[in-house]
């Protein structure tokens, strides 16, 4: 009966050691969690007066900071980085132009642009490759 016990603890310390190692690798960035970064409000104020560019604006905040977390702790390169910087960027400057020209941001748009920012969290937060 002894003998047994190590045995069933085994699992259990194997189960410990790889959640270990999952926590490791996650580097806890917001970014990840889709649903919860479409849910985010935006703030209205300064040069942003529609809701629907606050929230994006709010979005590309945070997936700013996550790429720039990212690339600190060397999860992407500096190509990456760069890569997904302008696609941010871009995402902005097409969100005040609509604004400006439309007066508002329509639903559509909206969703559009949260599938480019989820596509590049995506990327962001894939699990990286053993070495």
């Amino acid at each position: 009966m002894k003998s047994l016990i190590p045995l069933l603890l085994l699992p259990l310390a194997l189960g410990a050691c790889t959640g270990q190692q999952g926590q490791h690798e996650d580097l806890g960035l917001p970014s990840c969690h889709l649903a919860e970064q479409r849910d985010l409000p935006g703030e209205l104020g300064g040069s942003i007066s529609d809701p629907r560019q606050a929230h994006l604006s709010m979005r590309a905040n945070v997936l700013s900071a996550d790429v720039s977390t990212a690339r600190k702790a060397r999860r992407i390169s500096q190509e990456q980085a760069t890569a997904f910087s302008e696609r941010i960027a871009a995402v902005r400057s097409q969100t005040a132009a609509f604004v400006s020209q439309q007066g508002f941001l329509s639903a559509a748009e909206r969703a559009s642009f949260d599938r480019e920012f989820d596509g590049i969290a995506t990327q962001l937060c894939q699990p990286q490759k053993a070495q």
